[in-house]
């Protein structure tokens, strides 16, 4: 086969760049397929930041990837933690300032990171057969923000970190707080108790 090249030409100064086209996740009920809200790393990269990383270089990323939860990683492919957009501005940077008596500036990811070994994990085997209602009671119930899903290889004796589930995507596919599904769902338990 022969291989030619393509046909070429100059563009006019001033050309548009197209804008990238986010899909937009369909809303979603209770009743709907769990795997409707998880950020599934086989279709998205995982983005990630060095546990050396400066608090201000982990927000820059955080940024640029147009994301609020890093993966922490020192060698790839092993994850050591993850940090999250609070964790770089809420209290745990202001604890750790206060024991060192350094600057912020000083802060480093593996500072303010949450360990891999302290999250909350559901096996995928699990998720794939369950309810976004269920991931609501599963956030609820941990009080977290993110729920990281795993699975097992029968090749790798190593658990891989499949996806992750985010509050703040579970309540914009919903269209409301989990406060407020929480509430709804609580009186909805009580009327049928009552009735």
């Amino acid at each position: 086969m022969v291989h030619r090249p393509l046909p070429t030409f100059h563009v006019a100064d001033g050309a548009r760049l197209v804008g990238a086209q986010i899909p937009i996740r369909p809303t979603v009920t209770l009743d709907s397929p769990a795997l409707a809200v998880l950020t599934d790393l086989t279709e998205v990269r995982a983005a990630i930041v060095h546990p050396a990383a400066t608090l201000v270089e982990a927000e820059r990323i955080m940024i640029q990837q147009a994301v609020r939860l890093l993966f922490v990683v020192r060698q790839m492919p092993a994850v050591d933690g993850i940090v999250t957009l609070n964790d770089l501005h809420g209290e745990k940077p202001v604890r750790v300032l206060q024991e060192r008596r350094v600057r912020r500036e000083e802060l480093l990811v593996q500072d303010v990171m949450s360990p891999l070994s302290t999250l909350d994990a559901i096996d995928y085997a699990s998720f794939v057969g369950a309810r976004v209602g269920d991931v609501v009671a599963s956030l609820l119930k941990f009080g977290h923000r993110y729920l990281i899903v795993v699975e097992a290889s029968a090749s790798d004796p190593v658990t891989r970190i499949r996806g992750l589930v985010s509050q703040s995507q579970v309540e914009k596919q919903l269209g409301e707080s989990l406060q407020t599904v929480e509430v709804a769902s609580s009186f909805a338990e009580i009327h049928r108790a009552l009735a």
